[in-house]
């Protein structure tokens, strides 16, 4: 389903993000999530647009996905969107929220693209019209919480809102395209913040199924892992990225910083390492406070670009 191959676009971005080591205006925090969220996606696109760190970003983004973007779900994010943000929960499913003045010309060719589905409906919802896509076996999009079926609208003024979940989508309808979140956040997803936040993303790791035993988020360095936490921001015209891991136990956490260490260090001093990237790897610190990893550097937005073009 094509409209919602724009959702798995922005997950792959973080989780691009992640793979490298892994609020402020328009930024979120736990209050502004479900309790029960698996998983959450935040980027300020207007920030990156506008900061001197985030340019360089942005423009790696625009070349690398915001076209496929486009070609596929026919938004040119580029120029119409301000930002975006996703999650998922178990009684929901997966909420998108794009932020920005869509065109007539865009909607017209979201529209275009979500009726070549396999079935697609127009709805109503106190007058309000939203939309039923449903793929067929040629679209395969991996996504928690997205089985090639939901639901989108653009009812809400400068806004396109989709949801698996047909009572969520009308549910933010009648919200304004607004996220109810919960002030009680024991046990929930933590998020990181930063005055000038371009990219927040987080999950619970165990709200994901390992298919691969020998693989995937169970196993290896993220084995042991209940939460993790992503944030990219703009520093001074630098970019600050940031991952926290919380473990089941601080022995673990102990035992993750080891590993991240070592593989930061073989890395850094291979012969084939770029110098910029090499100086990326050595300023990358690693910390453990009782069952919490973190990992944060500070780097040039060439650098990361390098970083991601070698991904």
């Amino acid at each position: 389903m094509r409209n919602f191959k724009l959702i798995a676009a922005t997950i792959i971005v973080a989780t691009i993000m992640v793979l490298l080591p892994l609020a402020a205006l328009g930024g979120i925090d736990s209050d502004d999530l479900p309790s029960t969220s698996t998983w959450y996606f935040h980027a300020d696109l207007v920030e990156m647009r506008s900061s001197d760190g985030g340019k360089s970003l942005w423009v790696w983004l625009d070349d690398e996905v915001f076209d496929d973007v486009e070609d596929d779900a026919g938004i040119d994010l580029s120029t119409e969107a301000d930002r975006i943000t996703a999650y998922s929960t178990p009684e929901s499913g997966v909420v998108f929220i794009l932020e920005g003045d869509l065109s007539q010309e865009t909607k017209d060719k979201t529209l275009a693209a979500a009726a070549s589905a396999e079935r697609f409906d127009t709805l109503k919802h106190k007058g309000k019209t939203y939309y039923y896509v449903e793929g067929d076996d040629n679209v395969d999009v991996d996504v928690d919480g997205i089985d090639n079926q939901g639901y989108f609208s653009f009812a809400v003024k400068n806004k396109l809102i989709a949801a698996s979940s047909e009572d969520q989508l009308k549910a933010l309808i009648d919200n304004g395209g607004k996220i109810t979140g919960s002030k009680s956040h024991d046990g929930a997803l933590f998020v990181l913040t930063a005055e000038s936040s371009l990219i927040q993303a987080g999950m619970d790791t165990e709200g994901f199924e390992d298919e691969d035993e020998e693989g995937g988020f169970k196993s290896n360095i993220l084995r042991n892992t209940k939460h993790a936490a992503l944030m990219i921001a703009d520093v001074a015209g630098q970019i600050a990225i940031e991952a926290q891991l919380i473990t089941d136990e601080p022995e673990a956490a102990e035992s993750m910083a080891s590993i991240v260490r070592g593989l930061l260090a073989l890395t850094a001093f291979s012969d084939d390492m770029d110098p910029e990237i090499s100086n990326f790897l050595r300023s990358t610190k690693v910390n453990v406070t009782d069952n919490m990893l973190k990992v944060s550097v500070t780097v040039s937005p060439e650098a990361v670009v390098m970083a991601l073009d070698d991904a």
